[in-house]
């Protein structure tokens, strides 16, 4: 009669209708996480193994198959040993069945009548069902919907988080260990409990040998199996790409409200069990992250030896304090009224607190100050991977731990790029007529705003009178030349040659540009070395290749986003690959050779920020190109050049991960290819000699020790290229 509450009809049953997690799929078929409300996917009952089945009938409910939804001989048992006796060990006496209605429906709390209500809620409602569906259907919905150890819902996530399988690929060990957690799922967690976990996986098997689902012989071996989880995580905090699971909610949630499901509602990300096909490649992703947390976890160190007991976040009160003043505890506690030193000695206070260690997640007695301090020394990182061809995304790494740092350093930072811009600046004064065999000198100039750009170090033959390639330049990354290509090329030209290439931020109008002053997000600047590997064109990086109902019904598509225009010629496109392939070969990346043994086809670029505060490798083969940055999200610089630069803090995550890659023959195709051979009639421009010697008359009218304006050098120029000499002497 509906005195404690409603109970559903057959109509209601008959449309029963779970929220689903959205899972996100992998390029290569791979699960690499979810979202959901309830973790839960469901599964068809052709793909539950027999002893899942067995295992779960034998436990939970022997006469199955039996009764109608209701066991007379169990609820017999209930109302005399636990409500008479008060026998808490007796069992609760529910069928499958049962257990399915409380699953759909839940339970109220009823007082002291509750428990008597409630089961016969539960049997009228089991009682329905078994009158609506089949047995083998009464299965199916229990396994996906019963809740398993760690909220999880349903048997194919519970398979995927504890043992990274399918549910029809479980062993009888890990269906019986599933099971078992059914009869309490905190108490019989096996992540957090393997001893009572193993203990109950046995007392499941020697069911299903009591009830002849077993022979003696597999369950006495079954028995002896040790307990081996292999923990997946989908959560937002844990698993593999995590800062791009997030980038792609993000995402997600913009496409799905213009999509309309059959009832006209937007689709949900939550509840509707969609599944969401991605270009990440999930192995390859494994490989960086595995290369991001062996390098950054050695440079943290380094970085930290390297102050010592100088360090910023030590010494520096000023720094701190400003840190603190951001803290969302500070500003509340100063909100209601609190002095400045009151909240401090409430920040002091030490308590238990997580922190995030390169070793593990360590528990330790801190203060919100404490932890305040440890996060601000971290460096960071943000990484990418893309297909130039396509701009399909292959790796992303936003940080070096979603739980310490939600910030996403691919898409949401936005840092100067260093030298990593001197390629763009190259590309330009190719495009607007200088010859790649066009050299210039090292000196110093002083450029409007007193700007005077200095070199990182000195070349070995330190001689005002030798003028350098354009090669030797850019591979060796000479600040004061590269300046010089810019001013002589234009700031004006160079910023619409960035343009073409894809980048839409707004760009400084300062002979610094040529130096990397821009502020670029690492996802922009991996853009806009996509046209040198794709004939000029430049590929919009992308995510996402289809969303799909989970009936397997396509509701939206996506494709590569290749510009129509050239971003620049293909000549420029050959000589500029020469330019960075130098770099790797004997310049600034020459490491990726010498120390890691790399004999790939790879060209590049290093970027050193000032002050040495943030480190950048571009990483440009025929089939991949990569974009690392590290830093501190502070600021706080590597203390020297040679711990913080790009070819020391950034370059040897690549290399790391790129021989992973070498090392799998699943990814040949990308490791084995080889750029295209440069035309004939531009391979002069790429054997130029690296110097020339400014010949005797200009040598005669020009002091080398007397600092040039850029202004009267602008007005010599004209002159002096009349003395100018390609002969070495």
């Amino acid at each position: 009669m509906g005195l404690w509450g409603p109970i559903p009809t057959k109509q209601e049953l008959s449309e029963i209708r779970q929220s689903e997690a959205t899972e996100v799929i992998s390029a290569d078929g791979e699960l690499l996480g979810k979202y959901y409300r309830f973790d839960r996917q469901s599964v068809a009952y052709e793909d539950f193994p027999d002893h899942l089945i067995h295992a779960l009938i034998a436990t939970e409910d022997s006469r199955f198959y039996d009764h109608n939804g209701i066991d007379g001989q169990s609820l017999m048992r209930v109302f005399f040993k636990t409500i008479l006796l008060q026998d808490a060990a007796s069992g609760g006496g529910s069928t499958i069945s049962q257990q399915l209605a409380k699953n759909l429906y839940g339970r109220r709390d009823l007082g002291k009548t509750g428990m008597v209500v409630t089961k016969f809620r539960e049997a009228i409602i089991a009682r329905r069902i078994e009158k609506i569906y089949s047995k083998e259907d009464i299965l199916t919905l229990y396994l996906n919907t019963v809740p398993f150890s760690d909220n999880t819902y349903g048997i194919e996530s519970a398979s995927h988080k504890f043992f990274n399988s399918s549910t029809s690929n479980l062993s009888i060990e890990q269906a019986a260990t599933l099971v078992g957690t059914l009869k309490a799922s905190n108490y019989f967690n096996p992540r957090l409990h393997p001893e009572r976990s193993l203990g109950r996986r046995n007392v499941v098997i020697n069911q299903m040998m009591r009830y002849k689902y077993l022979d003696p012989d597999i369950a006495e071996d079954a028995n002896q199996t040790p307990l081996q989880l292999n923990l997946q995580y989908y959560d937002h905090d844990r698993g593999l790409a995590t800062h791009f699971r997030e980038e792609l909610r993000r995402e997600l949630t913009k496409i799905l409200d213009t999509l309309k499901n059959e009832k006209g509602k937007p689709y949900n990300l939550y509840n509707d069990g969609l599944k969401i096909y991605t270009t990440i490649d999930y192995q390859m992703q494994s490989y960086a992250e595995t290369a991001m947390k062996a390098h950054i976890s050695k440079l943290q160190q380094a970085f930290e030896d390297s102050w010592g007991n100088q360090a910023p976040w030590l010494v520096n009160t000023t720094l701190v304090k400003n840190e603190i003043k951001k803290l969302p505890i500070y500003i509340q506690m100063l909100d209601k009224g609190f002095k400045e030193e009151a909240i401090y000695d409430s920040l002091r206070f030490k308590r238990d607190m997580k922190l995030f260690d390169w070793d593990s997640i360590q528990t330790v007695k801190a203060s919100s100050i404490d932890s305040l301090v440890h996060y601000m020394k971290l460096l960071n990182t943000g990484m990418l991977s893309l297909d130039p061809q396509t701009g399909a995304i292959k790796t992303w790494i936003g940080g070096i731990d979603y739980g310490a740092n939600q910030f996403d350093h691919v898409s949401q930072s936005r840092r100067q790029v260093g030298s990593t811009f001197k390629p763009i600046v190259y590309t330009a004064a190719l495009e607007n007529g200088f010859d790649a065999c066009s050299h210039f000198s090292m000196e110093a100039v002083t450029y409007p705003g007193d700007y005077t750009p200095e070199n990182a170090s000195k070349p070995e033959n330190d001689d005002p009178y030798l003028n350098y390639s354009m090669k030797y330049a850019l591979s060796n990354s000479v600040n004061t030349i590269a300046v010089k290509v810019l001013m002589e090329t234009g700031i004006e030209k160079v910023i619409e040659q960035a343009e073409k290439m894809g980048i839409s931020a707004t760009l400084p109008e300062v002979s610094s540009l040529a130096l990397g002053t821009a502020e670029l997000s690492v996802i922009e600047l991996a853009k806009a070395f996509t046209p040198y590997t794709n004939n000029g064109y430049v590929s919009a990086p992308f995510f996402i290749t289809r969303i799909e109902t989970k009936d397997g019904k396509v509701i939206a598509k996506f494709s590569p986003d290749i510009t129509k225009e050239l971003s620049f010629s293909n000549d420029t496109r050959h000589l500029m690959i020469d330019m960075m392939q130098a770099t790797v070969n004997k310049g600034t990346a020459s490491r990726i050779r010498s120390t890691y043994k790399l004999n790939n086809d790879i060209a590049g670029k290093t970027g050193t920020t000032q002050d040495n505060r943030d480190a950048w490798f571009v990483a440009v083969t025929p089939k991949l190109t990569t974009v690392v940055w590290v830093g501190n999200d502070l600021n706080i610089p590597f203390r020297n050049t040679g711990l913080g630069q790009g070819a020391n803090a950034a370059l040897p995550m690549f290399a790391t991960f790129y021989s992973s890659l070498n090392s799998d023959s699943k990814y040949n195709k990308i490791t084995r290819a080889k750029f295209e051979t440069v035309p004939s009639h531009l391979i002069a421009q790429t054997q130029c000699e690296e110097t020339v010697r400014d010949n005797f008359l200009k040598r005669l009218f020009t002091n080398p020790n007397k600092p040039n304006n850029y202004k009267d050098k602008k007005k010599r120029k004209g002159f002096f290229s009349i003395f100018k000499s390609k002969d070495k002497d």
